[in-house]
């Protein structure tokens, strides 16, 4: 386990602050050390002399400082220590050894200082990188995208990881608007490529197939074709497979909001609203990649039919909030929480509020302490959308 990082929400990504940051004022420490070090030899008699103690002025402007500080740092040391120790003639001199100290010291903290902003500058670099594939797996999704009001936030279960393999996305098209949560399995960058392959897939099947089976078998086609270029090259990842859930919603302006739902082996899903919590059905599919292993027409899951009320939030979450414990090893109750809330304060059906709502809930929960990287993503049929809406008491059929 490891500490968590948020790494993006719909309103834009969560930066980390550069690492130089809070450095204006890093040539303090060292000039109040050289100071006081300075000071207290000035007024000690004797025997007893800390004015080689400076040494240490030069290797602190190393770790805060730039290279021309840590310069100016170093022949302020050496200065110094040449004046207060020649200062008293006739008391006792640390003397050339300790001179020659000093002027070693100053000279090994300006490299310090050089390989430090070089490791610096390369962590920066790599970090934009990774905020690129970030933002490439998981391209920010304008408001009102699709005819849909979302909000999704990404937890990183590393402080330092950027991406993973849990992916999202909303397209929309001339068919409808389509909607992708999953989670490859497995984490480093083989899941990030899978997630990749299938979030590319995605955003053209999810344009141009006019059936919402059509763009559930792309997908399927797309995890195996991906499972068999990295055994080919020699990369296998042994069994690699992505459990996702596909939603359709049909196009602005039909009459009734029934939603096709496609279950490859994912989280099961919920339904939010000011009057209560109900569950997505849990589908009879396997993961994405897995379909060679059953008989048949292909493997694939059946297409469900659900309708969706006007002010109902599909919230749409993985195995990261599911699978979250606390001290004594208990999972995190997802619905009956949400439930709760909504029963306490109905605005929390709202996608924004929801998905905060979650995020902080699952924090709590695991004490901050996320085994699997999280995501919380929450979509609900714009005003214009969701006119007309269907009865949301009317069942679930299947396609």
């Amino acid at each position: 386990m490891g500490r968590v990082g948020a790494v993006g929400t719909d309103e834009g990504p969560a930066f980390s602050a550069p690492l130089s940051a809070g450095r204006g004022f890093g040539w303090v420490p060292p000039l109040v050390l050289l100071v006081v070090i300075a000071v207290l030899d000035w007024n000690t008699t004797g025997e007893f002399r800390i004015i080689s103690w400076i040494v240490l002025v030069p290797g602190i402007a190393a770790a805060l400082c730039r290279v021309t500080g840590t310069v100016v740092f170093a022949g302020l040391s050496l200065g110094t220590y040449v004046f207060v120790d020649g200062a008293w003639p006739h008391q006792y001199q640390t003397g050339l050894p300790d001179f020659i100290l000093v002027g070693l010291g100053g000279v090994l903290a300006v490299l310090a200082c050089v390989v430090r902003l070089r490791g610096e500058r390369r962590m920066l670099h790599m970090r934009d990188v990774a905020e690129t594939t970030r933002r490439t797996v998981l391209r920010p999704l304008p408001p009102g995208w699709g005819g849909l009001d979302h909000a999704a936030v990404y937890l990183a279960a590393d402080a330092f990881a950027r991406v993973g393999g849990d992916f999202y996305d909303i397209q929309p098209g001339p068919h409808g608007t389509r909607v992708l949560i999953g989670d490859v399995q497995g984490k480093g960058l083989g899941a990030v490529e899978a997630a990749a392959a299938l979030l590319g897939t995605f955003r053209e099947a999810g344009y141009h197939e006019p059936v919402l089976a059509g763009v559930a078998e792309r997908l399927e086609v797309r995890m195996l074709r991906h499972i068999r270029y990295r055994a080919a090259v020699g990369r296998d990842d042994g069994d690699r497979f992505a459990t996702a859930v596909l939603i359709g919603f049909p196009r602005e302006g039909e009459t009734g909001l029934v939603v096709e739902v496609v279950n490859f082996g994912h989280e099961p899903s919920l339904i939010v609203s000011p009057d209560g919590v109900r569950s997505l059905p849990p589908g009879d599919g396997l993961p994405l990649g897995l379909s060679e292993l059953t008989s048949g027409e292909g493997g694939l899951p059946s297409v469900f039919r659900v309708p969706l009320g006007a002010a109902e939030t599909l919230l749409l979450v993985t195995d990261g909030v599911t699978e979250a414990r606390d001290a004594d090893g208990t999972f995190f109750p997802l619905r009956e929480r949400v439930a709760d809330a909504v029963a306490a304060d109905p605005r929390i059906a709202d996608p924004q509020r929801l998905v905060a709502f979650v995020r902080d809930g699952t924090l709590r929960h695991c004490g901050g302490r996320l085994a699997d990287d999280t995501t919380v993503f929450a979509v609900r049929a714009a005003d214009g959308v969701a006119d007309g809406a269907a009865d949301p008491g009317s069942g679930t059929s299947r396609a």
